[in-house]
């Protein structure tokens, strides 16, 4: 990381990293002592791209958006989340939108969304099978549990992960990126949870943990891609998985953790960040 410049702490810097962010600037942004922070690039290479940006945040330029643009300014804080990772964000209400759903409607929507259909039968659950699911063309189950929660804490957690490195995927690699991960991990999560024998699991933990996966190898495998994660966040992610596994996570009151989901989800990251962390070290695409 290439330090690039040191600002008062309490200067608001939000313009400026929305425009490094729409110029595919990896950055980050660390609080040096209590009175200033530090604004950090990730490859040094793009040094003058971004003093370019920083020389027009100083003059204002970048507050405003162009008086000949047709596109309308987005306000409060969902609208600056569309405005940074329109995908990302989508995906986070999405979310937020399915559990108040449930929320409402209770068991109804559950079993419309989960991996196979399920329905109460004479007083009797009845489970269908993966089978029944595709021949009837309830398609979306392959991917829908992991759009269900199960309470406030549930959400906010793999929220607040899918945001934070579903944003940096979205910004440097376009949505597009972003998208292959979220349905190849949501998948592949979702159908190792049911390889298990559970039929009623759910949320984007799996994809969290393969967002995760991917973020930290472009890290590491193409530091200037502008990618960057945390160490203590990886230990204490990976760590919280290896938790979850044990014994002492029931203890604790963690039962019914979908362990599959999270690994199948952690092996897609970690498949794909090698093998695209490697392209990007050779300066493919």
């Amino acid at each position: 990381m290439y330090r690039l410049l040191e600002l008062p702490h309490q200067q608001d810097i939000v313009a400026l990293r929305r425009a490094l962010w729409a110029h595919r600037i990896g950055h980050q942004v660390t609080e040096e002592t209590e009175t200033t922070q530090v604004l950090w690039l990730a490859d040094p290479r793009q040094r003058d791209e971004a003093a370019r940006l920083i020389e027009q945040w100083h003059r204002g330029e970048l507050s405003e958006r162009p008086a000949t643009s047709t596109r309308r300014r987005s306000s409060g804080v969902m609208g600056s989340a569309f405005t940074q990772a329109p995908l990302a964000a989508a995906c986070v209400a999405l979310c937020v939108a399915i559990f108040a759903l449930m929320t409402l409607f209770g068991d109804r929507v559950v079993a419309a969304l989960t991996f196979v259909p399920v329905d109460a039968v004479s007083g009797r659950l009845t489970v269908g099978t993966l089978g029944d699911s595709l021949a009837s063309g309830q398609i979306w189950r392959l991917l829908s549990p992991a759009l269900m929660h199960f309470g406030w804490m549930h959400l906010v957690f793999n929220m607040l992960w899918l945001w934070y490195f579903g944003r940096q995927v979205e910004a440097l690699q376009g949505p597009a990126r972003l998208a292959t991960l979220v349905v190849v991990a949501a998948f592949v999560s979702n159908w190792a949870q049911y390889a298990t024998g559970t039929v009623l699991f759910g949320g984007m933990s799996g994809v969290d943990y393969a967002l995760l996966g991917y973020v930290w190898l472009m890290a590491r495998r193409a530091p200037g891609s502008g990618f960057f994660v945390p160490q203590m966040l990886v230990v204490f992610m990976l760590a919280w998985m290896v938790f979850t596994m044990t014994d002492m996570a029931g203890l604790f009151g963690f039962g019914n953790v979908a362990n599959e989901a999270h690994m199948g989800g952690l092996l897609i990251g970690l498949a794909a960040g090698w093998w695209a962390g490697g392209r990007a070290a050779k300066g493919e695409r």
